[in-house]
């Protein structure tokens, strides 16, 4: 079983006047960001870690990285964001070679750029829109390299296909992407009607898709989901039969972490991390 990861402390904030990630409503992220998505993210590349130290290049590629320092809501101190605790959580082992950081707000993904600095991290921010920096990201990996790529947009419109398609043309890729399976359950029975087009980049071609289209209303998320994991897997990929349920603060499922990869090892890395109850079944909440 892979080890606790050493930053599960809350360590102090390398660049305290920067901007901090406190959610939509400016009222605190959810406990589960720190406690279940980052966790889980930081356990596995702990458990990876004799693995990434065999690589020379060892990259990590996050395209929604946000500022780099989240607050929870309830809490008056902060915490490290995702990519910062990526970095903390391999530094003494086998420390990432190069990481690509990208947001939308260049002052957020300057922060995070500022913080991983601070912390001796060789770093480069990509601002803009995910679909777009991705390309440039993976264009500036370096030849033989070991890559992670983490995404964790906070809907699923954001989710484009296109940003993993880009990443796919890595040879030695792993993938964790949270997939907002709120937003599907309550939005998609709506985004048939081709005017909204919410899910329409996140997975193309899913209105035309026959066991979608003769589903029941029940298992319509269900399907769409297994369309979404197969067009993926279409690009070269398996993915781990765990797929961890995050929930929010009032018990009811919001995401599930999807793991892919190409290759046995990192997928059974993940199972140990991953597995528990409330993994693997009742992929939605009814």
């Amino acid at each position: 079983m892979p080890s606790k990861p050493r930053d599960a402390a809350i360590l102090p904030d390398p660049c305290p006047s920067l901007i901090v990630e406190r959610g939509p409503q400016d009222k605190g992220v959810g406990s589960w960001v720190p406690q279940e998505k980052h966790r889980l993210l930081c356990e596995y590349l702990e458990g990876s870690r004799f693995a990434w130290r065999k690589w020379r290049s060892r990259v990590f590629i996050d395209p929604f990285a946000g500022p780099g320092r989240i607050q929870v809501a309830g809490e008056t101190q902060t915490r490290d964001g995702g990519a910062v605790r990526a970095w903390r959580s391999l530094a003494q082992d086998a420390p990432f070679t190069r990481l690509f950081v990208g947001d939308l707000n260049p002052e957020r993904v300057a922060a995070c750029e500022s913080r991983l600095n601070a912390l001796g991290a060789p770093v480069t921010a990509f601002p803009g829109p995910a679909a777009e920096t991705v390309k440039a990201m993976v264009a500036a990996v370096p030849a033989r390299s070991l890559c992670m790529a983490y995404l964790d947009p906070y809907n699923l419109e954001f989710l484009s296909f296109s940003v993993i398609e880009e990443i796919a043309k890595l040879a030695n890729v792993d993938l964790a992407i949270n997939f907002c399976t709120m937003d599907l359950q309550r939005n998609v029975e709506l985004e048939f009607d081709t005017s909204r087009a919410r899910f329409d980049e996140a997975a193309p071609g899913w209105r035309q898709h026959p066991p979608i289209l003769s589903a029941s209303r029940p298992n319509v998320k269900l399907a769409f989901l297994r369309y979404w994991i197969d067009r993926v897997r279409g690009l070269g990929f398996e993915h781990s039969r765990e797929m961890p349920l995050i929930r929010n603060d009032r018990g009811h499922g919001i995401y599930r972490i999807v793991f892919f990869a190409r290759h046995d090892f990192p997928t059974r890395i993940w199972s140990d991390v991953a597995r528990g109850p409330n993994k693997s079944l009742g992929l939605f909440d009814d």
